[in-house]
Formats: C-alpha cells, structure tokens, sequence
C-alpha cells in the first residue's frame, strides 16, 4: 500500500516510523509546509518525492492512503480533497475546529465509501482500555473523572521546542483527547457539557485555561482542567475515582489505590496507525471513524457555547 503523509512535524516524524515499520506500507510522498523542513524530513526518512502541493502528492502513481498530522485548521479540509481523490484518510484529531466543518466531512466520507478515520489516540491506549474494560465487565463502578492537561505554550512551539507556523488550541485538539474517550467510556447515555475559558493570550489570540464540566445521565461525572500557562514539562494526569477504589493513570503509568502497578488485561490492541491500514485491508469501518466520533464534535460545540457565553 502507498501512503502520502503529510506535515514534516513532530507528529509527522512519529507517524513516518509507525508506517514504515508495517509490511507492504511504503510512504512514497511527503506533503510539506516549509520547502527545507520537507526536504530535510524526506531524505532523513527515505521518502522518495516530496512537494508542497498536497494534491500534486496525492497524484503520485498508486498513492491509496493519506495520512494528515497537519495543522488544526486545515484538517477538514485537506481531508476532503484525499477523500475527493479517491484515497482512504487518516487525520489527526480533531476532524474539525467546529461543527458544521466535521459534519460536512462525515458526510464527504459517507458519500466517498472509503476510510476516513480521526486520532483519538485515548481510545487505543491501554491503559485507558483497561479503564473501558473494567467499567463494562462491571467491575468498576465508576463515580468521577478528574483530568489534567498542563503546557507552558506561551510562545508558538511544539513538542520539540520548534516554532510552529499555526496556533494550537485547548479545546479542540486539547481537551478533544478527553471528551473522545469519555463519549466512548460512557457510550449509550447523554452527556450534558459546560465550560469556562480564562483570558485570551495577547498575541496567540486564544484562552489559555479552560476548565470544563460533564455529567452523564447516570450521573457519573468529569472535571477537567486544561492551561497553557503551567510552568514545567507537559502534563497530563486521569484519576479515575469508583466505589471499589481509584485509579491513576499518569507518566506512562497506571496506578491503584494504593499505588501499586496495574495489570493489563489486554495490551495486544493496535496503534491507530495500525488501525487504520487494518481497517482498509479488511474493508470495514475503524474504531475512530470519523462517522462514530461525530457525537464527540457535538459536545465540544456545546462546550464551546458555553466558553462563547
């Protein structure tokens, strides 16, 4: 299968390693944003052409799949000229910035046929899976959700300590990893959502702490706090608080009440990426289809009323 993939980022370095570590995958194009940065990413990762014209590389003879770790903004709509051109579709999350964009996409991927499938990486790690598996085997009855999602992102870099040439935003890319596995964690009950946001950032133009609200209708609930102005290293934290104990998942780790490691009881599902090529080989709808994880683009709107307000 060829692949075009798309951004020369710090999740495009991640993706590339994941793609060409799969038999019969070959990444045959790089669709870039900065001439040099793709020139530099291409050789580095033996990727054979490169442009900065997403369709040019899309065109590339026997391109089947793209996959898009691009900037937020552009997400839907790159989406929708590879599902136009006939190419299965992987995109980072989120699908969209709004609404109207990420349900005129699931519409595009309905009419295309074809794969088109989101990064909620949550719902692929294990031990958020865990998490999953022991509140639906009845194991865990769960009474709250606290979360956290630290940054200092004052200045427009990423991961990497790189300049970035767009803006991120808390909730929707941030807090969109949340709201994505809780929708799925409490699948089949309604979700009411509120928020409030802090100040906008000067020059970023965006609110750099949002504090978010959920309640399921059997009354489970969600705290989150998310800011771009914590001093240190990035941060993210779930405490999962439930009648027979609490769980921490932190740091690559997951805890019990008493601190002790947790046991998984499935560690063999596949990456996203793994997911996604899986899913076009085998003719079926991934698990993070952009058509299931529309439900999750409703409550971020809702969310989003309530920062507007």
């Amino acid at each position: 299968m060829k692949v075009c993939l798309a951004g020369e980022g710090a999740m495009g370095g991640n993706h590339v390693k994941t793609l060409q570590s799969i038999e019969g995958v070959e990444v045959v194009t790089l669709a870039g944003g900065i001439e040099a940065d793709a020139a530099a990413f291409a050789k580095e990762h033996g990727i054979p052409h490169h442009s900065l014209d997403l369709e040019e590389c899309l065109s590339q003879p026997g391109v089947e799949a793209a996959v898009l770790p691009t900037p937020n903004q552009v997400h839907a709509s790159q989406s929708e000229l590879a599902l136009n051109m006939g190419k299965h579709v992987f995109v980072e999350l989120p699908m969209a910035l709004n609404l109207k964009d990420s349900e005129h996409l699931v519409s595009v991927a309905e009419k295309s046929g074809l794969v088109c499938m989101v990064n909620h990486s949550m719902l692929y790690n294990p031990f958020h899976r865990e998490i999953y598996r022991q509140v639906h085997s009845g194991e865990f009855t769960l009474y709250h959700i606290v979360q956290q999602t630290y940054f200092m992102r004052r200045e427009n870099l990423n991961m990497h300590g790189k300049p970035r040439t767009w803006t991120d935003e808390l909730l929707w890319h941030q807090a969109c990893h949340m709201v994505a596995f809780v929708a799925w964690l409490l699948e089949g009950q309604k979700i009411e959502a509120w928020g409030q946001a802090g100040p906008k950032h000067s020059k970023l133009d965006i609110p750099m702490d949002i504090t978010i609200g959920l309640r399921s209708s059997n009354g489970i609930i969600v705290s989150s706090a998310n800011s771009f102005n914590n001093h240190g290293p990035i941060t993210g934290m779930y405490r999962y608080i439930g009648e027979e104990r609490t769980y921490l998942v932190e740091k690559g780790t997951m805890t019990d009440t008493e601190g002790k490691p947790v046991p998984l009881a499935d560690e063999s599902f596949p990456s996203p990426i793994h997911e996604f090529i899986n899913s076009i080989r085998e003719g079926r709808e991934p698990l993070t289809s952009v058509q299931s994880q529309l439900p999750v683009m409703r409550i971020l709107h809702e969310i989003q009323e309530h920062l507007d307000a």
